[in-house]
């Protein structure tokens, strides 16, 4: 199903009504920008807020990631691994020391059984746990990994199909799921998505499909600086970006994801705090590279970067947004010097589309494929609208295929040239994307080798000197060396227009005055175990 269906939550304000009794001291309820909650057998879907809140909260990592700065970028850290070294005679063989004494929520062992076990989940189809569920959510994620085994029970080995200098980054992705809970729910993925069992601060007591997951602390968590502050935490889909206003107004949650802009004010004067930060998010067009697209055009693509008065949107959300002049922001070090200026230039858009035989008479025709609502998607909405007539005012005539944020997630998986996509003319997709690492926000994206559903490069592009830049970020183990390779990517990117780059969200949430001790990070994910209710 592609188109959204709304009719479910036209409710929500009710099913959560001003009737209900408050809630308990420690208990935070949190509204999602979700249709539905996340998938919870380990390996989330509902994009980064599906990791966000039903990911790293009850699972771990290899690698974790520090979300403790407001101001620093985050990176990763030990995890469930307390170190990975690569080999100097073999660089694509890594070593993983796993961390002793930790326990899944169920109480068995975590150990290299374990980890192997949990590859074998994804990564081999004849193994009984093998789960596409879960490998459609993180294949993507992880594409070096090539072979794996247990060498001793704190150790496995990791082999990776190509020298990979950012593999650690992949480490952080695939999180781990207790074997034995599988074992006990009559080994089923489904059974176990409702009784889950991970290794992370919370564990899970209750699984309610499009209405809520209910957490609770893990008292016996292995880091013992997270333990949670927190009793309880629900989890409540809420798509509808007045939904969730009106639900933290009327005091039936505690916390929501993406206020709408024009409430954040009345929001304020209510006493509820707004929190931004920047992070690493890009919000923008992935045009379809194939045969017969109107985007193959670099003067059609440059056109539509300078078409766009994004000072005028970022007024329309409410300053909730950072102006996008590329992949990264200007002041990123993996920026570089692109010569191509992103701004608001119409008369030279109309220029380009002159020149290339377009005009407000005879336009480029376009469709893109964008969603309601959804992870990191702003208000996708609205802005789309927004960007559709400016657009039109230099000869470039959108439409759109609406789909609820999951089924696009599912569309960004296939290739521009999929029946699916040709049968309904799509030429892009708006999907908001994560720049936490090279691989993730650069070469997943932009790399010929990387195509669904190995990598995200939806629209097929192949571009041998874009590849030659991030193929030198794999092959080097020097930061210095990997960062001047990523200022050349990013300097080709930009300057042959690549996407329609539009925002960086600033990650807008809004909180009741009672919650108390949120920093939030640089990042995707955010840390909920420092947080208490007043």
């Amino acid at each position: 199903m592609h188109r959204t269906a709304t009719a479910w939550f036209i409710g929500t304000l009710a099913l959560f009504g001003a009737a209900a009794p408050a809630a308990a001291q420690g208990t935070l309820r949190i509204g999602m920008t979700a249709a539905d909650i996340p998938l919870i057998t380990g390996q989330p879907d509902q994009g980064f807020e599906g990791y966000r809140f039903g990911g790293y909260t009850v699972y771990d990592g290899l690698a974790n990631w520090d979300m403790s700065s407001a101001t620093k970028t985050s990176d990763i850290v030990p995890g469930l691994a307390t170190s990975w070294t690569v080999d100097p005679a073999d660089q694509k063989k890594w070593t993983i020391k796993l961390r002793r004494g930790v326990s899944f929520h169920d109480g068995s062992p975590f150990n290299a059984d374990a980890v192997i076990w949990n590859c074998e989940k994804i990564f081999n189809d004849k193994s009984p746990q093998y789960d596409p569920k879960q490998v459609a959510q993180v294949a993507a994620r992880i594409p070096s990994m090539e072979s794996y085994r247990k060498i001793d029970d704190d150790t496995v080995e990791y082999r990776t199909r190509v020298v990979n200098g950012l593999f650690p980054y992949e480490l952080s992705y695939m999180l781990f799921s207790s074997p034995k809970q599988w074992e006990a729910v009559g080994k089923d993925w489904a059974q176990f998505a409702l009784k889950p069992s991970g290794t992370g601060p919370f564990k899970v007591t209750a699984v309610v499909q499009r209405e809520k997951i209910e957490l609770v602390r893990n008292d016996g968590y292995w880091d013992a600086k997270r333990v949670p502050k927190l009793d309880k935490v629900v989890l409540l889909p809420m798509p509808e970006a007045t939904t969730r206003t009106a639900a933290l107004l009327s005091g039936q949650v505690d916390w929501i994801e993406v206020p709408a802009p024009d409430a954040i004010a009345k929001l304020r004067s209510a006493g509820m705090q707004i929190v931004l930060n920047s992070y690493p998010h890009n919000w923008g067009y992935q045009p379809s590279m194939i045969d017969g697209s109107p985007w193959l055009d670099l003067r059609v693509r440059k056109a539509a970067n300078l078409a766009l008065d994004r000072d005028a949107l970022k007024t329309l959300l409410g300053g909730t947004m950072e102006i996008s002049k590329g992949q990264v922001q200007p002041d990123h070090p993996w920026f570089g010097k692109p010569a191509f200026d992103i701004k608001y230039d119409p008369a030279e858009a109309k220029r380009l589309l002159a020149e290339a035989g377009y005009s407000t008479a005879k336009p480029v025709q376009a469709r893109i494929a964008i969603s309601t609502s959804g992870s990191g998607q702003m208000q996708p909405l609205a802005m789309n609208e927004f960007i559709q007539q400016q657009l039109k005012e230099v000869g470039i005539a959108l439409d759109f295929e609406v789909y609820e944020w999951n089924a696009l997630t599912n569309v960004a998986r296939l290739t521009a040239d999929a029946p699916e996509m040709t049968a309904r003319k799509i030429s892009g997709i708006n999907v908001s994307r994560a720049f936490l690492d090279p691989y993730l926000g650069f070469a997943r994206l932009f790399h010929s080798a990387y195509l669904p559903p190995r990598g995200g490069n939806w629209g097929k592009l192949k571009d041998d000197v874009l590849d030659g830049h991030l193929d030198k970020v794999f092959s080097s183990f020097d930061p210095a060396e990997q960062a001047e390779a990523m200022r050349a990517a990013h300097t080709r990117m930009v300057d042959q227009a690549y996407w329609l780059w539009v925002a960086h969200d600033l990650n807008p949430r809004a909180m009741s005055p009672k919650v108390q001790g949120f920093v939030q990070a640089r990042n995707w994910f955010q840390d909920l175990t420092p947080v208490s209710m007043k």
